[in-house]
């Protein structure tokens, strides 16, 4: 009797310590789940440009932290001009159109008779632009609805843009103080997984840092560079709105398509309003921006781990699909990551046996 007594007092005391330790952890939880996306992309940047930090720390004798302070500053300063461009050109678009509108003086200009030439949609487009140009309002009336729809989702899009980079300038931040105290953060990794897998802690963190690097280099680096030079491009023949399908491409690259898809619209654009000669050179362009990821993905992806392009892919989709903008490449890094602990795993079982 007394036994049972013991261990029935025993399972009632360690119920109530485990009820109130998974109440803290869910209080915790709770608390921290609006910044935790934000933490976490943090982190990844953290860990892409540590090296940069111990470079700069190794080479001029600054300090770690005025390295990693410097490199935040500048990540913010490179993400606000856009938003700020981006708000300000919104507001004096949206201002002038309201203007323009009640003024009745917004006219849309006649559209190239090599409209015509495009596939598929072609004559459709050109006669809606010749309706469109001669008579703005009879349009606006007839497709009323269609126009809201789809201002509706502009104004989404934006909006989530803006605060994508709102999220983005918070995670820089958030960066900068990890990269601050690498160290300490370093070494809390450590001991939280050899709690976790005895004597592994050291080599899993070192694979997590090798992974983390290779998937922002070989992915998420690859895309940027391409965005880039499409928009190099893009600005030689003129295009509008340059920022915004530099976005697009970037985003198309990370899902990992051919950023083809995303240019294929720009194409034919300037085919409508540029010469054969400057359209036919930005084509050209558009598939070596489009080809260039068979070069530069050997070259960084060779630095980390190798990682399933489908892995990536469905992190990438997943996380847009869950958090948006900023799920769209954290998704990707900590879906590849998972892969990479998850195959480490198995071999060692196998290697048990």
């Amino acid at each position: 009797m007394k036994l049972e007594n013991d261990f029935s007092n025993k399972a009632i005391d360690a119920f109530i310590k485990i009820s109130a330790i998974a109440i803290l952890v869910f209080w915790c939880f709770s608390i921290l789940k609006p910044f935790m996306l934000l933490v976490v992309w943090g982190g990844i940047i953290a860990t892409a440009l540590y090296p940069i930090v111990t470079w700069g720390h190794n080479k001029f004798g600054i300090s770690k932290g005025k390295v990693s302070a410097g490199l935040a500053f500048i990540g913010v300063v490179l993400l606000v001009i856009p938003l700020v461009a981006l708000s300000t050109g919104l507001y004096t678009s949206g201002s002038e159109l309201v203007a323009g509108y009640q003024s009745g003086t917004i006219s849309i200009p006649k559209p190239s008779i090599n409209v015509k030439e495009w596939p598929l949609i072609g004559d459709k487009a050109y006669a809606f632009g010749i309706h469109a140009s001669s008579n703005l309002e009879s349009v606006l009336l007839k497709y009323g609805e269609e126009v809201k729809i789809i201002v509706g989702k502009l104004a989404s899009i934006v909006g989530s843009l803006g605060g994508g980079f709102i999220q983005f300038i918070i995670s820089t931040i958030i960066a900068g103080a990890f990269m601050a105290n690498a160290d300490k953060c370093e070494r809390a990794f450590v001991l939280v997984a050899n709690r976790l897998t005895g004597e592994h802690g050291e080599a899993l963190t070192t694979l997590s840092k090798t992974t983390v690097r290779s998937v922002v280099q070989g992915v998420i680096g690859v895309a940027v560079i391409q965005s880039v030079m499409a928009g190099l491009g893009m600005a030689f023949v003129g295009v509008p709105a340059i920022g915004l399908w530099m976005l697009l491409v970037m985003l198309i690259a990370i899902i990992q398509l051919p950023p083809i898809l995303a240019l294929l619209p720009v194409i034919l654009y300037v085919f409508s309003v540029d010469t054969t000669t400057t359209a036919v050179l930005f084509l050209i362009w558009c598939i070596v921006v489009s080809g260039s990821d068979a070069i530069l993905k050997p070259m960084l992806l060779s630095r980390g781990s190798e990682t399933p392009m489908l892995v990536i892919l469905l992190g990438a989709l997943g996380g847009m699909a869950m958090s948006g903008i900023v799920g769209l490449f954290v998704g990707a890094v900590i879906l590849s990551l998972t892969y990479q602990l998850f195959m480490v795993w198995l071999d060692n079982e196998s290697a048990g046996k």
